[in-house]
């Protein structure tokens, strides 16, 4: 993806003179606005224009996946902005390149710009080095795309758009029960990566318990992920016609070429860290036929549309993946507490995100990635994935 990877500066302040209840309020300029103005917002109230971060990678292996957090932000503050809202942000990203220290170091600089509210980090690891501060400091943190329970757990202001990785693991092994139940089932995982590791542990877990056979397991680390023959030939062996592979899409890629070339062709099946795989820069899509995931979202249903056409025009024609949609429901879950919460601009962000944390376990909030979508006091949210399978380079949804 070739774009400027730069901190975004959304030029928020939009004024509104408004008359109502025999008062008015304006600051610099003025312009009439409807009476029916957003559903919690009362008329005559002035436009609270606050101060939103977000943190990902922009830059290095795991940029696809930051990018699309910023750029899946960008699109809901632009939205929002250009709306009638009484809600307004001025957005900045920064860069992490998927490490916990830089990503500290972003959440500083953000601080020092005077962020009010933090939608990220976007990976696991940085997501649990900037709880911690975020914690400590009262800063309000919802991450769009870290799955790991690590990183709310014990951290009231700490919350998740994705769900998590027991979610994945369970659900997972409950579909391949529930549809495939004769399968015999390798699982090839990262096991120096928390998203990977937390996955694959709650999933045998759960197939064990449904009486389901997995014959093999295969690891691998950060530094091994460019040859898979011999996870691959072991799965093999042992018989394995399903491989279940709670990674990300860029070793997946290796390992679906590799299968091919070794003319191991079992069903693979995958997690949300598997989107994005079509549009990786050089990929053969034909390799990725036939491969099961389970997301929460997907960019060729009609529900996805118009925000897939927004994206894609905002971003040199790239399809957002599910880390786009979540930042994009994130932004919008920010908004509705902030209205709920009826916070003002001239907040600190730590009043702010006591303010937040009161709200988060009230809402109920429908978007791309879930409807009804709730959080609990650990600040995991409540929500469905669901299996797609890639046909013809497209979702579509599993034939009954």
């Amino acid at each position: 993806m070739k774009k400027k990877l730069l901190a975004f500066v959304m030029a928020a302040t939009m004024v509104f003179s408004l008359a109502a209840c025999g008062s008015s309020s304006s600051n610099d300029s003025s312009s009439s606005s409807d009476s029916s103005d957003s559903d919690s917002a009362q008329s005559g109230d002035e436009v609270q224009t606050f101060k939103l971060g977000s943190i990902g990678p922009l830059t290095g292996d795991n940029a696809i996946y930051g990018q699309a957090v910023v750029y899946g932000a960008q699109l809901a503050v632009d939205e929002i902005n250009a709306s009638d809202s009484k809600i307004k942000f001025e957005f900045k990203g920064e860069d992490d390149e998927a490490d916990g220290e830089k990503s500290t170091n972003a959440y500083n600089k953000l601080m020092d710009w005077g962020m009010q509210v933090l939608v990220g980090p976007t990976t696991t690891g940085a997501s649990m080095a900037v709880a911690d501060v975020c914690n400590s400091e009262r800063t309000f943190m919802i991450t769009p795309s870290a799955s790991a329970v690590d990183v709310t757990a014990g951290k009231d202001n700490v919350f998740q758009v994705c769900f998590t990785d027991p979610n994945q693991g369970i659900s997972s092994a409950d579909y391949i029960a529930e549809n495939m139940p004769d399968a015999k089932i390798a699982v090839l995982y990262r096991n120096d990566d928390a998203y990977s590791q937390g996955i694959h542990d709650t999933f045998v877990k759960e197939a064990t318990e449904k009486g389901m056979s997995v014959v093999y397991e295969g690891t691998f680390t950060n530094d091994t992920a460019t040859d898979f023959s011999v996870q691959l030939s072991g799965a093999q062996s042992n018989g394995a016609d399903l491989v279940f592979m709670p990674i990300y899409y860029q070793p997946a890629s290796i390992v679906l070429a590799q299968a091919k070339a070794m003319g191991y062709a079992p069903t693979f099946f995958g997690v949300d860290g598997m989107d994005g795989i079509l549009t990786m820069e050089g990929f053969d899509p034909s390799l990725a036929e036939g491969l099961m995931l389970l997301t929460p979202f997907s960019a060729t249903v009609p529900e996805t549309q118009s925000f897939v056409e927004a994206y894609t025009a905002a971003n040199d024609g790239v399809t957002p993946n599910q880390f786009a949609a979540d930042a994009y429901d994130g932004v919008y879950i920010v908004k509705e507490a902030l209205e709920k919460a009826g916070c003002t601009a001239d907040m600190s962000s730590a009043d702010i995100c006591e303010a937040l944390v009161a709200q988060m376990t009230q809402i109920s909030y429908s978007g791309l990635t879930g409807k009804d979508m709730t959080w609990n006091a650990e600040g995991q949210v409540s929500k469905a994935p669901t299996a797609y399978v890639i046909k013809g380079g497209e979702y579509v949804l599993p034939e009954a």
